[in-house]
């Protein structure tokens, strides 16, 4: 009897984990962490210190807990929706791998593990900011606006540019105008970079209910709106030079990743194709990435 269980439960144990693993989203969680790192190094002048290398570290790990608590309480919300779209009905949730009380209880350990350590051994500001990121995004915003407005992405949105938010606060205990404006870059990044998904994804937003632009206002209007949203978001990417933060490498890699978006937004507003849609939505990604990238290379090198 006992030979025969043992198989089971090895196979079993790794399942599980991964299963809670998938609830925490790790790819957006990545981008959130890198997005946080880079408001801790940019609030340090020079070279960090050890010390101020290890403030970082147990930052990013009590924001990556509380993160992933908000993705996995999203999960729960969402499970009815994220089963009848295939973008998400692999999540344990929908396939009904999770119970309810299982992932709640999940997102709660996570939530009070990862808001210990930033206020016992970060500070104090770093947590409230934290936590208020968290109900921001899975409350205000998962369960309110989501499923109410079109603009659910534009005001949600801002829980998700609050990560260099936090990096900062956790470095300074303060939050600077500086801060602020990594946070208008990635605020409206947001609108742009979502709805170029949800434009070839509508079909699965709509058989979900959900009232993303597309489905409630049409392609044609909702181009229009990821052509203007990536023009101001060129002018927004320029605010880290115009403010000293940053020299002319970065000026050059934010100048060439502006009008890459827009030139792609351009063209997916007069020529749309879901191909088209598909290389916006990961052209987006590459954009925040490299752009931040540049803001980390020009702080040390330049």
């Amino acid at each position: 009897m006992s030979t025969a269980s043992t198989p089971s439960v090895a196979v079993a144990l790794p399942s599980v984990w991964r299963q809670y693993h998938a609830l925490t989203k790790p790819r957006v969680i990545q981008l959130i962490v890198f997005c946080a790192l880079i408001g801790m190094v940019l609030a340090v002048p020079g070279v960090p210190s050890w010390a101020q290398v290890q403030l970082a570290a147990i930052a990013c790990f009590g924001i990556w807990l509380v993160a992933g608590a908000a993705a996995a309480f999203n999960c729960v919300v969402e499970q009815h929706i994220d089963a009848r779209m295939k973008r998400t009905a692999w999540r344990p949730t929908a396939k009904g791998q999770l119970t309810n009380a299982r992932t709640l209880s999940f997102s709660a350990v996570l939530c009070a593990a990862g808001s210990a350590v930033l206020y016992f051994l970060v500070n104090p500001l770093t947590m409230w900011l934290t936590f208020a990121t968290f109900v921001g995004y899975a409350v205000v915003y998962t369960v309110i606006l989501k499923p109410l407005t079109p603009q659910n992405i534009v005001i949600g949105g801002a829980s998700g540019a609050m990560p260099p938010v936090l990096g900062w606060a956790a470095m300074t205990g303060v939050v600077s105008p500086e801060a602020l404006i990594l946070f208008l870059i990635i605020f409206l990044w947001t609108p742009p970079h979502f709805w170029a998904l949800a434009l070839y994804r509508v079909e699965d937003y709509r058989k979900a209910g959900l009232p993303m632009l597309p489905v409630t206002h049409g392609s044609e209007f909702t181009r229009l709106q990821i052509l203007l949203y990536t023009v101001v978001l060129f002018a927004a990417c320029l605010m880290p030079f115009v403010m000293r933060m940053s020299g002319w490498f970065y000026l050059v890699v934010a100048v060439a990743l502006s009008i890459g978006f827009c030139g792609y937004a351009f063209v997916l507003w007069r020529h749309y194709s879901d191909a088209l849609a598909r290389k916006t939505f990961r052209f987006s990604l590459i954009h925040l990435s490299l752009l931040f990238a540049a803001l980390l290379v020009d702080h040390y090198l330049f």
